[in-house]
């Protein structure tokens, strides 16, 4: 059986950096275990429900985002809906705490781990929408196998995407972007809502840019935003 990030795990690195300065300590020792997602030991299920104080009207999640910044504009702007975002690093963490902080954002729960740990234990047809934004794309043949848009994935995201969901993946890297068509296309339970180039060459307006993705543009690197509907 080929290997995916479903039967890899780690695909990354050191989760933890550089020193915390003394308001980033005190983010990850008080205000982290108040928003931790308490991810439940395999086979069973975590009830997103439960992860709010108050009630939800859809729950959106993020695989690896960065410093936070896409997750909190959203959040923000849609204080009915709740978001989970899954980030390995610490460093991405304490950003996207600050956020929380700053913005007094209620409705972000955070896992500091592996995005399929909690995609796992979510429901099926749970979520409202998934992002995948800017990953990193190993772009060496050898590591395929640790993309996130692989079979093993993909089918994860699938069942837990309720009908009507949205899976939007972005990404500034020609190899990543010609595998995520490839991945995508070999698919029937997703929807590619492109019908021009500029669908997926031009930002949505409801589609907030990310720290990566801003610097990407002031480098002049094309970035290719992809929208999948699950039917």
């Amino acid at each position: 059986m080929t290997q995916d990030p479903t039967t890899i795990r780690r695909l990354y690195g050191r989760r933890k950096g550089f020193k915390l300065r003394n308001r980033q300590q005190q983010l990850v020792e008080d205000l982290l275990p108040q928003v931790a997602v308490p991810v439940p030991p395999e086979g069973q299920t975590l009830d997103p429900a439960t992860l709010f104080d108050t009630p939800v009207t859809d729950v959106w999640l993020e695989i690896g985002f960065g410093k936070g910044e896409h997750m909190a504009t959203l959040a923000e702007a849609n204080p009915d809906i709740g978001f989970i975002g899954c980030e390995p690093f610490q460093t991405g963490v304490v950003g996207a705490l600050n956020h929380i902080d700053e913005k007094q954002l209620p409705n972000i729960r955070i896992h500091m781990g592996d995005a399929l740990e909690v995609l796992e234990a979510l429901p099926d047809a749970s979520l409202g929408r998934v992002f995948l934004l800017h990953p990193d794309p190993w772009p060496k043949a050898r590591h395929a196998k640790r993309r996130f848009m692989n079979q093993g994935p993909l089918d994860v995201v699938a069942r837990k995407l309720r009908p009507g969901g949205e899976f939007r993946v972005a990404t500034d890297h020609p190899i990543y972007m010609q595998w995520t068509v490839m991945q995508m296309n070999l698919r029937d339970d997703f929807a590619w809502t492109a019908e021009r180039p500029q669908d997926w060459e031009v930002r949505p307006a409801d589609w907030p840019a990310t720290r990566y993705g801003t610097w990407a543009e002031s480098e002049g690197r094309p970035i290719w935003y992809f929208r999948y509907l699950r039917p």
